[in-house]
Order: C-alpha cells, then sequence, then structure tokens
C-alpha cells in the first residue's frame, strides 16, 4: 500500500526520519513529513529535508510545551489546516492511507495529532491510522524515588558494557500518563485504528528509557514497514500468490478506531541450492527448488508462533483478538502453502478469530523468512487500563 507517515513532536519525528532514511526509495512510503514546535528537535533529524520538516505556531517559541497537553490541543485545533497544507509536495491524494507516528505523553505532537487526523479524514478518502509510544515508568516518577529497576539504574549510566558514555538520564514527565490516556481516547474517535507501542514492556530490567531509544526506534520502523510494506514488491520480483492491499489491511484492523498489535518474527534460512525460483508450485512453477519440506513447514511453524506468541507493541491479553491479519514473507521456494495453511488454523484457535485474513511477501534474494502477525479488537492491555485509570 501506499502509505503517507506523520511524525509528530519528537518522538514522532525520529521516526518518520528513520522509515524515510532505511525505507525511503521502497514502494510503500509514499511520504513522509516531521511537524514539531521545537526547532532543536526538527533539526537534530537526518534523513528528511528541510522540505520535509516543519516548525508550526509562533506561539511555542520554538521551543516544545512542557507537557501542556491543553495548550497542544489549542495549537493543533489552530494549524491543522495548515500543517495539511504542508504535505501538499508529496501529493498526499495518492496515499492508500496515513498513519501519524507520535509520543502519547507529550504535548506538541499528542496535543495536535487528533486535530491532524480529523483534517486528514476530511480531505481524504484514505484511512488514518495512528502509531503511538506510550510512556514509560520511570518518566513519570521523580528521579530519587523508587522506582523499577529501569529507573534506578538511571543513576548507572544505564545499559552498556564497561567504558561505554553512561546513556543521558530519562526526562522526567509527571503529566505523562494523563496526556497519554487523554490522547488515546481523542485518537480512538478521529483514526481508523491505534497502534499503541509499549515502550515499558520493552525497556530490559537495566536500562533507562534514554538508553533504550534506539533499540526501541529500531523495533517501532522494523514492525512498521513489515505491515504495510508486505504488499509492495519492486518491479521485476517475484508476484505473491496471494497479494495483500490496502483495503486487506483496512478490514482487519477495523475503523472504528480500536486498538491493534503488531507482531513480527524472523528466522534465517538457506537460499535454495538449484531450481525454479518460484519453488514449490507456490506460484505454478513446474521446478520445485530444493528445500525440504519439513525444514519449510518448521520455519513457517516457528515465525508464525513467535509473532504471535512474543513480544508484540502492546500486550495482547490471552492472544485474543476480533481480527487478525497473517503476512508470510521470505524466499519463495520456503513459502510452503500447506504450512501456511496450517500457520492459519492455528492462529484462528489462539486468536479465536472467526476470519484470518493473510497475504504473502516473497523475497527473491531473503535469507530469512519472515511473520506478520497483526491482532485488532483486542481486550484492553493492563498498561493502557492503567494509564485510564489515571484520568478516572
Amino acid at each position: 500500500m501506499r502509505l503517507h507517515v506523520i511524525g509528530l513532536g519528537g518522538a514522532g519525528g525520529r521516526i518518520a526520519d528513520r522509515l524515510a532514511g532505511e525505507h525511503g526509495d521502497a514502494p510503500f512510503l509514499a511520504g513522509a513529513h516531521a511537524f514539531d514546535t521545537d526547532m532543536d528537535a526538527l533539526g537534530a533529524l537526518n534523513a528528511l529535508g528541510e522540505e520535509r520538516r516543519y516548525r508550526f505556531s509562533d506561539a511555542a517559541g520554538g521551543d516544545g510545551l512542557g507537557g501542556d497537553l491543553h495548550a497542544g490541543r489549542r495549537l493543533g485545533d489552530a494549524h491543522a489546516s495548515e500543517l495539511g497544507r504542508a504535505m501538499d509536495d508529496q501529493q498526499p491524494s495518492l496515499a492508500e492511507a496515513f498513519l501519524i507516528v507520535v509520543g502519547l505523553g507529550g504535548a506538541a505532537g499528542a496535543g495536535a495529532a487528533p486535530a491532524l487526523a480529523a483534517e486528514l479524514s476530511r480531505l481524504y478518502d484514505a484511512p488514518v491510522y495512528a502509531f503511538g509510544f506510550l510512556p514509560a515508568h520511570d518518566e513519570t516518577v521523580e528521579p530519587d524515588d523508587d522506582g523499577p529497576p529501569s529507573a534506578a539504574s538511571a543513576a548507572a549510566g544505564g545499559a552498556g558494557s564497561p567504558g561505554d558514555e553512561p546513556a543521558p538520564p530519562t526526562t522526567h514527565r509527571p503529566l505523562a500518563e494523563r496526556n497519554a490516556a487523554r490522547t488515546l481516547d481523542a485518537l480512538s474517535d478521529e483514526c481508523a485504528a491505534v497502534f499503541p507501542f509499549d515502550n515499558g514492556a520493552w525497556i530490559r530490567p537495566s536500562e533507562t528509557l534514554a538508553g533504550a531509544r534506539e533499540r526501541l526506534n529500531r523495533v517501532a520502523v522494523e514492525r512498521i514497514a513489515a505491515l504495510f510494506g508486505a504488499g509492495e514488491t519492486p518491479e521485476g520480483t517475484a508476484t505473491p500468490q496471494q497479494v495483500l492491499d490496502a483495503s486487506d489491511i483496512a478490514r482487519a484492523v477495523g475503523s472504528d478506531g480500536q486498538i491493534a498489535a503488531i507482531g513480527h518474527a524472523t528466522q534465517a534460512v538457506d537460499a535454495p541450492d538449484s531450481g525454479s525460483r518460484f519453488g514449490l508450485g507456490l506460484f505454478g512453477s513446474s521446478e520445485p527448488a530444493e528445500v525440504d519440506t519439513s525444514a519449510a513447514v518448521s520455519a513457517i511453524e516457528t515465525v508464525i508462533r513467535k509473532a504471535t506468541r512474543g513480544k508484540n507493541t502492546v500486550e495482547v491479553s490471552e492472544g485474543h483478538a476480533d481480527r487478525t491479519l497473517l503476512v508470510i514473507g521470505g524466499p519463495p521456494a520456503w513459502l510452503n502453502r500447506e504450512a501456511i495453511a496450517d500457520g492459519r488454523r492455528w492462529l484462528a484457535e489462539e486468536t479465536g478469530s472467526d476470519a484470518i485474513l493473510s497475504g504473502d511477501a516473497p523475497v527473491l534474494d531473503g535469507d530469512a523468512v519472515s511473520a506478520v502477525v497483526v491482532r485488532s479488537g483486542i481486550d484492553e492491555p493492563d498498561r493502557l487500563r492503567e494509564i485510564r485509570e489515571t484520568i478516572e
């Protein structure tokens, strides 16, 4: 699908910038912009050119908003049309979906996100999705409070081996959880679906959020690209048997602002020694490649189970979901049809979903088999419940 990504605020801008740097030439990335009130945050971006970075609101004086979500909402309402026009250079009317990426505990990005989502929905027929980072616990406690290991480790410099530079301390944001709760509610009203990313669940015991940020950003970009890039293959490559398009993703995640989780897993495999590049008859070849069937079945089963039961972008209670999407990728010779069908059946039992949507993403020169599992309409994760309780 043709996806237009908008990074709002510091966290969102870093993700949009990384997507542009790592996937700027990929067919799925139709456009990428970063919008912020903070000049320094925009200036720190590397891959997005100046024409893709835009500071809005002179009222912020070129700085952030210090956690004031209400000020962010006012700025969003006042500047949503302006931000929509700032995207025109990349022809957003051609996009099949928009993805707003934002730190949910902030003020500028979180405040502006609902208004921008509403503006994009007004202007275009394509669905608007949100990918939002949940605040970690050590952002909301005072530095000398008794907190989880990640907070305590800040004084020791966070993660790293002996001799490494100490990680910068995590910023104290006492309003982050309340901002996140209010922003989640607002985005659910304006977006087709919301993909939360639970920072706290991904931080290792010895890390601070600041020390883990690079790794977490890498995981987030990997999962965004794995999902939204699955249906787009460069010209001259293998054609998927089950083509995944924008309507399939829309059907899987829904249109009522529900919470969705992304699971992803890969397993390295050997390239087939000989035979057709389309192997195992998956694409109608009469010359199967020399890939052991049991090895292909094992690889596909492994990645499906890891993507489902491994760490998702947000917790999926008991694995259940109203709707589920499965995408299997890798060298065509490894994409065994029977194994994929068995995986679908297992996934249906695991999630309790009435129907499993699926697609494949063949990679001719790939060296790994991968699975993307997206579940929507999940029971509210514990972390989201904790955050929502801060405003009850």
